[in-house]
């Protein structure tokens, strides 16, 4: 960024004061002032300055509050939000942003030619805008400095045109024919186009990173040109109100204050000054928002190359300057000014909204030395929404969404900003809301969601977890993925680079998860550790994921894991991948959770008096639900051991599908003399995944006792496809999820 060290080193009167009090004082005031009064009255008219002012003065005490909490850069109003908000909210604003400093070159220089055409009939305004934009470009491609020392000479132009005004006389009544006379706007429509008159702060914002003492000159220097501004955007409509009465000739001269002033070419002489001194401010504005974003990698950083020891952005200034003509050779002031509104408001809001949050949240780094209550700001970025609403809700919308564009945009790219912004500050005093209100809440199966702990290890190794873990979550659970390292010669490094390591293999393959990594003696003890202490007050996993262990010699440490969900109320879900075939990669290997595979099948086996049917119907329809398996087919299958039997089971198995509306078949089979898991062998070849119901402990139940069963069971499903054998121990009755009437 440009800075003190390779910039201009400007004060506040020539850097900040000057520049944006120029720009106020500029086309607006010259050439739609009479336009204005005759449209809405003096009341309106006072309504709108003050209005308009407010937000501006709101905006201005923001700057304030920013510029004294952080080494201001280059680039004004994109380096503040930038810093305050994120890259990604940066560039979403400061692109629409330079895009609406370089039309204001344009607005600048159509109200110059507007005059000139005025005074000469002959002139195209269009003739004149492209001559004026060559000659302004020349000097700004130049030198900043050279620019900057004509402000003066036309600040004292302004100045004695304001005096020869206000000394002024009632103009001789004038002939208008009614035809002539266009009809009378909105009062928003009419703010719109005024609204640009008070948007003057941009100018010295934008030359933030050639400030001598950034933190002491913006606010100094906005705040007193923002105050100067509405004392002469007071008094001129009283005065104009008090000489002109005819609402006519308000409405159809633009130079209605040359009739009226002691000596018109006094008026002519500083609204040519402020035109084009606007214009020149305006010049060497966006070339300065376009270097930072350059300088941020946002677009190409040739663009941002600087020259000279004053590190001027001249290929910047280029590229603003066929903006701007295009601008001069489509538009008019009416037309360009409303969109000039709509993207200073953006930026004015977002101004507002990152003073108010940081003051909001409270950290311990926000200390300006300038202190505006953050109730302050946040009532100024919500009436820059209010103000966008009410000038043109459609117009809103699309700024909207091209800044939403231009946010997804930069989302996906995941430029690594150098510099912290406020975002996790927001999230923690969110989080820290949310917390404490769900603190007051029991879990209830209406509201339940899978907030999942996946205890996988490495993510490539037991990818199908990771998969099975991601469908279930979707978009409306957590997933949390743990791997536990070895205590011995594991150090704190090593964890953080694991950590990265593993978020960064999910990131690539599009799977939004946390992760945790723990040290513990054995994996065991280390997942044991995890169920009994990971999460923050209630916000702790639900359901437990965890890849079922086939060696005879861990049975008893699995089955104290198991013992353990249950007695912390953890479901517990135990996928069994069938072997993988020697050489084959575990991407390719994986036959169920989460290969994709269209036209796939689901088989719950059910039965209504175990709590597992419940919680297995739900993780079905969840899967059903997710993209990955969009066309699977959810099987509901019950076993009977004799004819007799069934139909009564189809009935109630049918009653529970429809009422469920979980879109699910229903099939009932008869065993006869088969043993059970034959029959399941048979019916469920060919499913993706297979859902079972796990036996829950019982009371005085050891590990070593569990483990036997658990071993046995292991031998009864050989054989089976991809399985999850599932546990339901949270003090959910998952039963009411799918029930009729869940009041």
């Amino acid at each position: 960024m440009a800075n003190s060290a390779t910039g201009y080193g400007f004060g506040t009167f020539k850097g900040v004061y000057t520049p944006s009090l120029l720009t106020i004082l500029g086309v607006v005031m010259y050439l739609r002032f009479g336009w204005v009064l005759g449209n809405v009255g003096l009341g309106g008219t006072l309504l709108i300055v003050t209005l308009s002012t407010s937000i501006t003065l709101l905006t201005g005490l923001s700057i304030a509050g920013l510029a004294t909490n952080m080494r201001i850069g280059g680039g004004g109003a994109y380096y503040m939000i930038s810093r305050s908000l994120g890259l990604e909210v940066g560039a979403a604003v400061g692109l629409p942003l330079y895009f609406a400093q370089a039309l204001g070159i344009s607005f600048y220089v159509a109200g110059f030619a507007e005059s000139i055409n005025a005074l000469i009939p002959a002139l195209s305004p269009v003739i004149v805008g492209v001559v004026t934009l060559l000659g302004l470009a020349a000097v700004a491609y130049r030198s900043a400095d050279l620019a900057l020392k004509s402000q003066y000479f036309i600040l004292g132009l302004i100045v004695l045109s304001l005096l020869s005004f206000f000394f002024g006389d009632a103009p001789e009544p004038v002939s208008i024919p009614p035809a002539s006379v266009p009809p009378r706007l909105s009062f928003w429509v009419v703010f719109a186009v005024f609204f640009p008159a008070v948007t003057g702060i941009e100018a010295g914002i934008s030359l933030s990173g050639d400030l001598k003492d950034p933190a002491r000159s913006l606010p100094l220097g906005t705040l007193a040109a923002v105050a100067t501004g509405y004392a002469v955007y007071i008094a001129i409509p009283l005065f104009l109100s008090q000489t002109v009465s005819q609402d006519e000739l308000l409405l159809t001269d633009p130079l209605i204050m040359q009739r009226v002033s002691a000596f018109g070419p006094l008026i002519l002489a500083g609204l040519w000054g402020a035109t084009l001194s606007s214009a020149m401010g305006a010049l060497l504005g966006a070339p300065r928002t376009l270097q930072a974003l350059a300088r941020d990698r946002v677009i190409p950083a040739i663009v941002g190359k600087g020259f000279g020891d004053t590190d001027d952005p001249r290929y910047a200034t280029l590229l603003s300057f066929g903006v701007a003509m295009v601008g001069v050779v489509a538009g008019d002031l009416n037309v360009i000014a409303p969109i000039l509104s709509m993207f200073f408001l953006t930026s004015y809001g977002l101004l507002n909204l990152s003073s108010g949050l940081a003051g909001l949240i409270g950290s311990p780094s926000w200390r300006p030395t300038f202190r505006v209550h953050w109730s302050l700001s946040l009532a100024g970025a919500a009436g820059c929404l209010v103000t966008m609403m009410l000038i043109n809700a459609g117009a809103t919308v699309g700024a909207t969404i091209v800044c939403g564009g231009v946010y997804a945009v930069m989302t996906r790219r995941r430029l690594r900003a150098t510099f912290g912004d406020i975002r996790q500050g927001v999230l923690m005093l969110a989080a820290q809301f949310a917390v404490e209100a769900l603190d007051d809440y029991r879990p209830d199966a209406r509201n339940w969601r899978p907030n999942l702990l996946v205890l996988g290890g490495s993510p490539r190794s037991r990818w199908h977890l990771v998969e099975l873990a991601a469908a279930l979550a979707g978009r409306s659970g957590v997933m949390t993925f743990a791997a536990v390292l070895p205590r011995e010669g594991a150090t704190e490094a090593r964890s953080r680079k694991l950590t990265a390591s593993i978020r960064s293999y999910l990131q690539r393959h599009d799977i939004q998860a946390l992760v945790k990594v723990h040290r513990a003696d054995t994996p065991l003890e280390g997942a044991q550790e995890l169920v009994s202490a990971y999460g923050f007050g209630p916000l702790v996993p639900n359901t437990v994921l965890v890849g079922a262990t086939s060696q005879p010699k861990n049975f008893e440490a699995f089955a104290r894991l198991v013992l353990l969900c249950w007695e912390t109320r953890r479901n517990l879900v135990v996928v069994l991948e069938p072997p993988t075939p020697e050489g084959a990669d575990s991407h390719e290997a994986t036959a169920a959770a989460g290969s994709g595979k269209p036209q796939g099948r689901v088989d719950v086996w059910w039965s209504r008096k175990q709590r597992n049917a419940g919680l297995m119907v739900a993780l079905g329809y969840l899967l059903k639900t997710n993209p990955a398996w969009e066309g699977s087919r959810l099987v509901l299958r019950s076993i009977v051991d004799s004819d007799a039997q069934k139909g009564s089971a189809e009935d109630g198995l049918a009653r529970f599908v429809d009422q469920s509306r979980t879109d699910a078949e229903a099939a009932v089979i008869v065993r006869g003399e088969a043993p059970v898991f034959d029959t399941i062998r048979g019916a469920s070849q060919g499913a993706s995944l297979v859902m079972l119901g796990l036996r829950a402990p019982t009371e005085g139940e050891t590990a070593a006792e569990y483990g036997r069963y658990y071993e046995g069971l292991l031998a009864q499903i050989k054989g089976l496809p991809s399985t999850a054998l599932v546990l339901a121990a949270e003090e959910v009755d998952f039963h009411r999820l799918f029930a009729p009437d869940s009041s």
